[in-house]
């Protein structure tokens, strides 16, 4: 049964599944009445967050860090003025940085629209476009091109945020801004990837954060998927409590000026415990869903044990839930005991 105080299931945005049209008709399958969105799975070579995006970078491939068969991070080499600049102008242009997240979009609406008009996804839910803060990129590039290199690829990704909003009706569209990678760098965690580039990163990623909503046109749902990233399923640190999400989550309450639909926030499989969802008591969230990664497969009694948590925190206030990060690179076996758990603890949105 579910929970009182628990309504709804998010998707954050990568799913384990062979096609986007697999994903539609599974997560609509699995999860009945309890998704206002549906993203597409970034599944195949999307699967693994924002690898692909080494892509976006192809006209100066030197700009891009060299890894070993063990995840390891080769020495940067040094970067004279002059190279740099003419790296810069090598990625300069409208027509060159392409990060491809609009063709994607664009393809997978048109299944969505062929799969709603079957029946299959229901009247009202809205397509979910999961874009990743440039941070998240930018981390793949070695880090004496970084900080140049970190502008181009945001105008690039808005150019690209705005071909999507072209695309499809603004009634239709919900986009995600996906921000991990930053959290490690606020949290001091350098190896392998997240040296920080600038001399202060919690003002420089919560600025990026609001220009990033503040980009996504009205009418188009906007939302924000915050956590500690996932690699061989670990964290980049495990995060004492929510009180640094909380902080930047706030911060973009603050200084955007329209509606932020939802946030999803990620919560540990071994956190039961109310200290870490104590911050989200400041959270000024209104009329903002509220979205909680307390999900685990074949795990519904500890899922249970970290809703009743945050319930006793959040009192009378409502959410949702969701997995603590994207599917992308959770095993298919896990797919099915994933949404049948999120299905059990999740009462149905109408």
């Amino acid at each position: 049964m579910a929970s009182n105080s628990v309504r709804g299931v998010h998707l954050v945005g990568s799913v384990c599944l062979p096609s986007t049209e697999e994903v539609f008709r599974q997560v609509t399958s699995h999860l009945p009445n309890r998704l206002r969105r549906i993203p597409d799975g970034e599944t195949q070579h999307r699967q693994a967050f924002t690898f692909f995006q080494q892509g976006a970078f192809s006209a100066a491939p030197e700009v891009l860090k060299k890894y070993d068969a063990s995840f390891n991070v080769a020495p940067s080499e040094p970067v004279s003025a002059e190279q740099l600049a003419a790296v810069v102008e090598k990625l300069r242009g409208e027509d060159v940085m392409r990060t491809r997240y609009d063709t994607h979009a664009i393809e997978s609406y048109a299944t969505f629209c062929q799969l709603r008009d079957e029946g299959v996804i229901p009247a009202g839910v809205r397509f979910q476009v999961s874009l990743p803060c440039p941070v998240d990129v930018v981390v793949l590039v070695a880090e004496p091109y970084q900080a140049a290199l970190e502008p181009l690829y945001e105008a690039a990704l808005v150019r690209d945020l705005k071909k999507i909003e072209a695309s499809i009706p603004a009634h239709d569209l919900a986009i995600q801004w996906d921000v991990a990678s930053p959290f490690a760098m606020m949290e001091g965690v350098v190896w392998p990837h997240f040296a920080p580039y600038v001399a202060d990163a919690n003002q420089h990623i919560k600025d990026m954060a609001v220009r990033l909503g503040s980009a996504v046109s009205p009418g188009v749902e906007l939302g924000f998927h915050f956590c500690y990233g996932d690699i061989g399923h670990r964290h980049f640190v495990e995060p004492k409590d929510l009180g640094r999400i909380v902080d930047v989550a706030a911060d973009i309450f603050a200084r955007i000026d329209r509606p932020i639909n939802w946030i999803h926030v990620s919560a540990p499989k071994d956190r039961t415990d109310e200290a870490y969802f104590a911050p989200l008591q400041r959270l000024p969230l209104g009329a903002t869903e509220l979205y909680l990664g307390v999900v685990q497969p074949r795990d519904e009694e500890g899922t249970r044990r970290r809703i009743a948590a945050a319930a006793k925190v959040l009192q009378n206030r409502g959410f949702g839930v969701a997995t603590e990060c994207g599917m992308g690179r959770t095993p298919p076996e896990d797919f099915v005991p994933t949404m049948e758990v999120a299905a059990a603890v999740a009462a149905p949105i109408s």
